[in-house]
């Protein structure tokens, strides 16, 4: 399984917390904004890229993996048909964040489709289109995790406190 990136400095555990899998390297400026957001909250991640329909076995190892590699939430990007969050879910019971990408001719609209009618049982967060969807899914990662990790809270909330001087 081709890993990307791995961003190990911070000062959790060093070992990636959250998975960042993307459908396609074409991608990766997409989410740009996510990998900023988890690295200025110190919070590890890896990059990977992994098609829910071009390798579907891949993606299904992945999911089956993820938690016991120390992930603990996976933020899935994907466009038009944008099966890939919905596969990962279907894989694992870790908290999966799906972000619409607008990678077609209907600008995003089928991939938030997609991503928001899971079944029930197999549930997917879905976010915005674009980057508002990119970063808010590395917030929401931020506020899982910090459930669990004092470092991860403090610097959301220290975050957060900032917008009210915006």
């Amino acid at each position: 399984m081709e890993v990307l990136e791995v961003n190990e400095g911070s000062e959790v555990d060093n070992m990636p917390l959250v998975a960042v899998v993307m459908g396609s390297k074409s991608d990766t400026e997409a989410m740009q904004p996510t990998l900023d957001v988890l690295k200025g909250l110190g919070i590890d991640y890896e990059v990977s890229v992994i098609s829910a329909h071009r390798s579907p076995e891949k993606a299904r190892q992945y999911g089956l993996a993820a938690r016991s590699k120390g992930i603990e939430v996976i933020i899935a990007a994907a466009g038009g048909a944008a099966h890939l969050p919905g596969v990962l879910a279907s894989w694992t019971t870790l908290p999966v964040i799906g972000v619409p990408l607008a990678a077609s001719e209907l600008k995003g609209v089928d991939a938030l489709y997609s991503i928001v009618q899971m079944p029930a049982g197999i549930p997917v967060a879905s976010m915005a289109i674009g980057t508002t969807g990119a970063k808010n899914a590395a917030y929401l990662a931020a506020e899982i995790l910090g459930l669990k990790y004092d470092k991860i809270r403090s610097a959301y909330e220290k975050y957060r406190s900032e917008l009210e001087n915006v």
